[in-house]
């Protein structure tokens, strides 16, 4: 048995429950992963409240996670026992599990990681920064000289996106909710930060711009920026959706993007973008590369006991969290 976090009914964070729960040895192509830190992530509180259905109920929350391989099932080649890994999960074949002290994963989807990042660094970075490199490179190859819009700029996805982003040679407008958040974003890449309840974002852009607008926006938050995201593009603009922190985006009359500008919109899903083994690794590759070199600085600016999940999910929720939050077993 190992203590892990579950929900047995949709709702708020009071439905989370730490208890006990049996996870058994690993079958054929399993690892047994004991878990060091956590991720946190916006996703969690979707599924924490049904938006983002879990696979049945009670079932455990969380994405990603960093810890050592304990067992190794039948037929495990990718990793051995003893080893540091890190993974991702996303989609119906590899759910959401990571709130617990362990749990057994397909080992293929296990990305091992160096001596030089550690495991608090990793859990908050596998998820968080996988998508900021799908996003700028496959979703949205952004060039040198681009000038591109992130929402969220201060948050978890949003300081790697930005740092990343401004490394590929990008002018990054980055959009926060306050002064300090700011301050924040511009310490990570962005040349211009935006406090979006200050000033009229639209116009700024335009004026950054000479009245043409951002070939694209990376827009985390959903229905709140829904529409200023799309006035923010220039004509055959792109608006990339990979996060409803806010709500979902109400119904769309399609037609509006013909008299914005023959606007494009694509909503850029996590499980996509990491299908196969090969695809993970390369893009955990390129990751750990500008980690390693610096031009990406991972920031877990909050840590939790697991026991304390709730308390996690309401700070996230309350915009009270910067960079990258951990849980703690």
């Amino acid at each position: 048995m190992v203590k892990a976090v579950r929900v047995h009914e949709y709702g708020g964070p009071e439905k989370l429950r730490y208890e006990d729960v049996e996870i058994g040895e690993p079958g054929p192509g399993q690892a047994y992963v004991r878990h060091t830190a956590i991720g946190l992530n916006f996703a969690d509180t979707h599924n924490r409240e049904g938006r983002y259905p879990l696979p049945s109920l009670p079932h455990v929350l969380g994405g990603e996670a960093a810890g050592v391989v304990e067992k190794v099932g039948p037929g495990v080649t990718d990793v051995k026992v003893g080893d540091r890994v890190a993974y991702a999960a996303g989609g119906p074949a590899f759910p959401p599990g990571a709130y617990a002290e362990a749990r057994l994963f397909d080992a293929s989807r296990l990305v091992l990681l160096p001596d030089e990042i550690d495991d608090v660094t990793a859990a908050g970075m596998i998820v968080k920064g996988l998508t900021a490199q799908y996003l700028l490179k496959s979703v949205y190859p952004v060039k040198p000289g681009d000038t591109i819009v992130v929402h969220a700029a201060a948050g978890g996805v949003g300081t790697i996106l930005t740092q990343w982003a401004a490394h590929l040679g990008a002018r990054v407008v980055g959009v926060v909710g306050s002064q300090e958040k700011a301050g924040i974003a511009r310490a990570n890449g962005c040349h211009h930060a935006l406090v979006s309840s200050e000033e009229d974002v639209v116009a700024r852009v335009r004026q950054l711009t000479a009245g043409e607008g951002v070939p694209v926006v990376f827009d985390g938050v959903g229905r709140d920026t829904f529409q200023l995201s799309l006035a923010c593009l220039r004509p055959h603009g792109l608006l990339v959706s990979y996060g409803t922190a806010s709500g979902k985006v109400p119904p769309f009359d399609i037609f509006e993007l013909n008299r914005m500008g023959s606007l494009s919109v694509t909503c850029a899903a996590f499980a996509w973008f990491v299908r196969s083994r090969t695809e993970l690794l390369s893009r955990a590759n390129d990751l750990m590369d500008v980690v390693l070199r610096g031009a990406v600085r991972i920031q877990v600016n909050q840590t939790f006991a697991l026991a304390d999940a709730a308390d996690a999910h309401r700070a996230l929720e309350s915009r009270r969290t910067q960079g990258a939050s951990v849980l703690i077993p």
